[in-house]
């Protein structure tokens, strides 16, 4: 299952691609791309498992950029 989610106050090109990276490391997710310019989190993942990995998606995130959300 593929979804796409907005992210706000997302500051940081660099913290982006950072944050790409270690999303893709999780267990589970099959693809991940951050569109700096668009603020868009697209995930590719099993739908059983898309909830715990959208928890750890979040906590990635807030380790680079504290004040980035993603909103559903």
């Amino acid at each position: 299952m593929k979804k796409v989610f907005r992210l706000e106050n997302l500051g940081c090109a660099h913290c982006a691609a950072k944050m790409e990276k270690s999303i893709s490391k999780i267990d589970g997710v099959e693809s991940v791309t951050i569109g700096f310019m668009s603020r868009r989190l697209t995930i590719e993942a099993p739908e059983e498992k898309f909830e715990d990995i959208l928890k750890q998606a979040s906590k990635v995130i807030k380790k680079y950029e504290k004040d980035c959300e993603i909103v559903r």
